[in-house]
């Protein structure tokens, strides 16, 4: 697929004069996420069917020796400057080390993060680390077993526990908490879950159930909205905006102070942490979004919720050099949409139409 764009306009900040990822819209994308498999070991209500999915062939994954060669386009002709690997549930690829290690060979200064579901961290976090992992984002949407494991439909709270822990000693922070609130389920334990992060210097990101569901299954009246989750945390807490730029970041980040120690007249002290909250749906961030994704196929999906994808791995494997691949992954982020469509609407919203694919299946 070719499509017309500009004739490159020199250098956008830090970019290569290439004029990088951008789109019509004249977003700039610097952040890659980038899938390294499909499959998971959890079963999480939010995400895919009990019974699981149809995995990709393992001849249909990108190989290791594909997944740096492409991250090396990226970093070097297209002014990527953030890595993170996903799945899926990245840990489950026998080589998700090697990986790692080969991606910090090559850029020493990327930074690059991994998100997971911890099940696998345990004996994992110190080779990550010691590879050049720089930090990690973990799911986590409960503090109590019997709760994991109605959403996630396995036993392997304590598992998540430990490799959480192990992640923390072998200094993979800061770390990151990643938490869905379902409606009936767990939607009461959102302050609980902050509490316990702070203790522990944990970052907590709350995001808004989106409809990346293989069941197909979201509707909005069951979503628990980033308003809802505000007031929920404000009953036990005081939060104030964090007066450090959001900067295209997904999560708004919001100061915690304990809402009783707060309520005197002394001036306030300094914040316990931060919580951030990601509302993808009722208060989209689409116009300043820096991020391209590429699934664990290679292919690249310009928008988490697109419904159009381009394929790199042919190139890969058909003998295209740098320059021809980079050119398509242009190709595909200039066609990046201006917004999702959900507004605030949900999925009333005319122009929205759910995605295929699951979330486990594009790569978060």
């Amino acid at each position: 697929m070719t499509v017309e764009r500009p004739a490159p306009k020199g250098l956008l900040g830090e970019l290569p004069a290439s004029e990088g990822l951008r789109d019509q819209f004249g977003r700039v994308a610097t952040d890659l996420r980038l899938s390294l498999t499909d499959k998971c070991n959890l079963r999480c209500s939010y995400c895919m069917p009990a019974e699981g999915l149809e995995w990709l062939s393992r001849q249909a994954v990108l190989t290791a020796d594909e997944i740096i060669r492409l991250v090396g386009i990226g970093v070097d002709r297209l002014g990527i400057r953030e890595l993170r690997l996903t799945g899926g549930e990245p840990l489950v690829r026998a080589d998700v080390v090697e990986i790692v290690a080969g991606l910090r060979a090559a850029h020493p200064d990327l930074p690059i993060a991994l998100t997971t579901n911890a099940v696998g961290l345990t004996a994992k976090a110190a080779p990550l680390k010691a590879a050049g992992l720089t930090r990690i984002n973990i799911s986590l949407d409960t503090l109590h077993p019997g709760t994991f494991a109605q959403l996630t439909r396995r036993p392997f709270f304590d598992r998540v526990l430990a490799g959480i822990e192990a992640a923390d000693r072998a200094g993979l922070g800061p770390i990151k908490i990643n938490a869905v609130l379902m409606r009936g389920i767990n939607d009461g334990d959102g302050a609980e879950l902050l509490a316990w992060c702070l203790e522990r210097g944990y970052e907590l990101r709350f995001i808004e159930q989106m409809p990346l569901d293989a069941d197909h299954g979201w509707t909005r009246e069951g979503m628990v909205t980033a308003s809802e989750i505000r007031e929920r945390l404000d009953e036990r807490f005081l939060l104030s905006p964090d007066p450090r730029a959001r900067d295209g970041a997904p999560a708004e980040r919001f100061e915690v102070r304990d809402r009783d120690a707060a309520a005197g007249e002394a001036p306030l002290g300094p914040p316990l942490g931060t919580v951030g909250i990601i509302a993808s749906v009722t208060e989209p961030f689409c116009a300043d979004c820096k991020r391209t994704r590429v699934t664990a196929e290679g292919k690249v999906m310009s928008c988490l919720f697109s419904r159009e994808e381009v394929d790199l791995r042919g190139l890969l494997r058909g003998g295209a050099d740098d320059d021809e691949i980079a050119a398509r992954w242009q190709d595909a982020m200039w066609l990046k949409p201006r917004a999702h469509g959900m507004g605030h609407v949900g999925l009333g919203a005319p122009d929205f139409v759910q995605p295929d694919r699951s979330m486990s299946a594009i790569g978060g």
